[in-house]
């Protein structure tokens, strides 16, 4: 009998893969030794912005002093930062359309801007403050990119057993920015009742000095960085690294509808942006949250100088772990979640040490508080890379961009309620307290998926 010709419905496989193929033509990759500078010029940046982010909460004794600032003020200042993140589909649809260095190019010149206005010094103080006001204003639209671009960042340039490393650097720095806010404050700019273990009083025009000096370096450093940006920082490699930093992605249009739909997405950015955007305006005003408990502007300067590098420190070292032992995104955030819900919960009762009568301490204070942390700073990383997992392929930069933003919203409400409820400050604890273990719920009947891991795992062999 003669050999006949196969149907086309015969050539139809019986077996098809469970997960449809995104790329099946042969990606041709490669790593860069380039992609450590493009890492550390866009951290350098992130360190910038959240340095000058957090500048008048560590030293919110001393600008009252000098500028005549009201409790009220801080706390807008520090608002000023979720405030910028308004205009954020413009970032993301920017950092889509025309690449990551057009949109980081924008945001350092919004920086630089911000603290040359920041820095003019001007006799007026009612106009002095609103240059100020002005300057952190556009410190704070350098958010978007800044907080979002991490993950398309190692996306594009880094190996996928790198890329949870490179995310957590990119992401945490800025946050190690603002924590040395809280040491180069306090150090550098004097409080107005003298310094700790001296009866010195400074006067006014020495304070305002040395804050004038510390807003000039940042100037300096911004420009540098700016021109670093302006000379050399490539939009992508010639060669992609991976085949999912290779393959086609949504549309703009097509990415904001699906993530708006997705009830897991949803969930798990809630379990993000609340317990994060929480902590952010926790942290931004510590020093007036630490004052009724007898704790100086120095102390409260190191209590959370600690508390975010030890989450950067942890955060890097968890991501590391991830990068090694995959699949295990949600294992490691319910672990750090239930360390945050315990050591949140821990420090909002030593603070009310009169109903409770648990030793208030500074060892306490300092433990509690720098558990926090390090348990909800470490989990951002971590957070970002499981929505990457989960949305793919959705773009990482308009991902990260949405949850970002709610994790600012969130910031926002919370320093809102303070400009009206600022006498008494325990709230803000029992807000902090209850985040955490909200977002320890959720991760609990959270339903984890990792497609992106599929594609260069299984796809690529």
């Amino acid at each position: 009998m003669g050999a006949v010709e196969s149907s086309e419905g015969e050539r139809e496989p019986l077996l098809v893969p469970s997960q449809p193929a995104i790329n099946t033509q042969p990606v041709f990759s490669r790593v860069y030794g380039r992609r450590w500078v493009v890492l550390t010029m866009f951290s350098l940046l992130g360190f910038m912005q959240g340095l000058v982010w957090n500048t008048w909460g560590p030293i919110q004794i001393s600008a009252k002093h000098v500028f005549e600032f009201s409790s009220t003020d801080i706390a807008v200042l520090v608002m000023w930062g979720p405030v910028g993140y308004l205009p954020w589909l413009l970032f993301m649809w920017l950092m889509d359309k025309k690449g990551l260095r057009a949109s980081l190019l924008l945001s350092a010149f919004f920086m630089l801007l911000g603290a040359v206005l920041r820095s003019v010094p001007l006799k007026d103080l009612h106009y002095r403050r609103w240059m100020i006001h002005g300057g952190q204003l556009l410190n704070g639209l350098a958010g978007p990119t800044i907080m979002s671009a991490g993950p398309l960042l190692s996306t594009t340039w880094f190996a996928p057993d790198q890329r949870a490393t490179a995310t957590a650097i990119a992401s945490l720095i800025g946050y190690l920015g603002s924590a040395c806010a809280f040491l180069i404050g306090p150090l550098a700019v004097p409080a107005p009742n003298g310094t700790a273990g001296s009866t010195i009083y400074w006067n006014q025009n020495h304070i305002g000095d040395r804050i004038q000096f510390v807003l000039y370096a940042e100037v300096g450093m911004i420009a540098a960085l700016f021109v670093a940006v302006l000379l050399y920082f490539p939009s992508r490699p010639p060669m992609p690294p991976s085949v999912a930093a290779a393959s086609q992605r949504l549309s703009y249009r097509s990415s904001i509808c699906k993530l708006l739909s997705n009830m897991r997405f949803l969930m798990i950015a809630l379990a993000y942006s609340v317990p994060t955007g929480v902590v952010a305006g926790w942290a931004g005003v510590l020093d007036m949250i630490l004052t009724p408990a007898k704790v100086s502007q120095v102390d409260a300067g190191w209590i959370g100088f600690w508390s975010i590098v030890g989450g950067c420190v942890f955060g890097v070292a968890m991501a590391r772990f991830a990068d090694y032992i995959r699949g295990m995104l949600k294992l490691i955030l319910v672990l750090m979640f239930a360390g945050a819900s315990l050591a949140a919960t821990w420090f909002t009762l030593t603070c009310l040490t009169r109903l409770t009568h648990l030793p208030s301490t500074k060892a306490t204070l300092y433990t509690s508080c720098i558990l926090v942390g390090i348990f909800i700073n470490s989990s951002v990383p971590i957070f970002l890379e499981l929505f990457i997992e989960t949305v793919y392929p959705v773009p990482e930069g308009i991902t990260c961009g949405v949850v970002t933003f709610l994790s600012n919203l969130f910031t926002g409400l919370l320093l809102f309620c303070l400009t009206f409820y600022f006498t008494e400050l325990s709230w803000l604890n029992w807000c902090l307290t209850g985040s955490c273990i909200f977002s320890l719920l959720l991760l609990l009947f959270f339903r984890e998926s990792y497609d992106r891991l599929y594609l260069d795992v299984f796809v690529s062999v």
